[in-house]
């Protein structure tokens, strides 16, 4: 089984953040660990804002507002499904990380 490396994971959740669109994520904290939380934390806020989003622009288009083309609307629902897929990876991996922590012998 491989190591989850801690700066690894959150180079690849800012990278992700980048090519989203998203603000900078990484705020310094007192410890990694709490680094950690919050960038998960806020990671999983913008993938709501991400999803409300798309689907903002998918009832306006449903609506026929003028201001909103089809592209538009299918571009911002791929970004929320890959934000979405890209979260519930990280979820993954953290679950497999206890589990295996929790499987080893004392």
């Amino acid at each position: 089984m491989e190591a989850i490396n801690t700066n690894q994971l959150l180079q690849q959740l800012q990278s992700l953040a980048r090519q989203a669109g998203v603000a900078d994520a990484a705020q310094p904290l007192t410890s990694p660990s709490a680094e950690f939380g919050h960038l998960l934390k806020q990671s999983i806020r913008q993938v709501n804002t991400q999803q409300h989003k798309a689907a903002r622009l998918a009832e306006a288009f449903e609506r026929e507002d003028p201001n909103v083309d089809l592209a538009q609307v299918m571009i911002e629902k791929q970004k929320a499904r890959l934000a979405f897929e890209a979260l519930m990876q990280v979820r993954n991996r953290l679950v497999t990380a206890y589990q295996d922590i929790m499987n080893m012998p004392v």
